[in-house]
């Protein structure tokens, strides 16, 4: 499996880069928002990968974090969605409001994306809603380029899972003001869900938190 990517980019299309690592060139598949992202031709880059293997072709598929790759990993799990889908609505929304859109079952943004209907669009909330919270708590970062044709420097993830309290606020807290809410707010429902019983679990209290600031009526 090839998992990340680093080298400079040969030439850019409409939906892929060529990627050349030390001679060796990779096409790489990327949304509309990552494309967007990506330096010019000829400049260093760093992509989370995930390969796609089919009886009559391979394709590999690009992402700048790794909250991304994860999230068009469980996309391409849900019946209907395939990777020129799970693109859209990662192109569409960017990864942040796939996780924000999919926690909070907000079916009709995920319908915002071209090519998904609304039959799509709810089965993709309803299959991920219980993982949302466990994607947004990944920590993840983004490429930058190297100052020389070495791969880049490294991109250490950290998962989700059941730490003790403090850390366990902490963590949820960042996953929240990422998501772009206001810190004050986000500390606060952080702090009532834990106070509410969502007890010193990452995901737990992120999820419970999601539902304090949801929209009421």
């Amino acid at each position: 499996m090839i998992g990340k990517i680093a080298g400079r980019i040969d030439y850019r299309s409409d939906d892929h880069v060529l990627i050349d690592v030390k001679g060796v060139g990779y096409l790489v598949y990327c949304s509309e928002r990552t494309m967007q992202a990506l330096p010019r031709a000829g400049e260093a880059v760093a992509l989370y990968t995930d390969l796609l293997v089919r009886e009559d072709n391979l394709q590999l598929f690009g992402f700048t974090s790794l909250v991304e790759k994860e999230w068009h990993r469980l996309l391409m799990s849900v019946q209907g969605v395939g990777a020129k889908a799970s693109l859209a609505i990662l192109g569409t929304l960017g990864a942040e409001n796939v996780s924000r859109a999919i926690a909070l079952g907000d079916w009709n943004a995920v319908k915002a994306a071209k090519g998904i209907g609304p039959k799509t669009a709810q089965r993709v909330v309803l299959d991920l809603k219980d993982k949302a919270p466990t994607v947004m708590a990944l920590v993840g970062g983004e490429a930058a380029a190297p100052d020389d044709d070495s791969v880049l420097e490294d991109i250490t993830p950290v998962p989700s899972k059941p730490v003790a309290g403090g850390a366990a606020q902490s963590e949820a807290l960042s996953a929240l003001t990422n998501l772009g809410y206001a810190p004050g707010e986000a500390a606060a429902a952080v702090a009532q869900a834990q106070n509410e019983g969502a007890g010193d679990d990452t995901s737990a209290l992120i999820r419970a938190a999601l539902k304090l600031m949801a929209p009421k009526g």
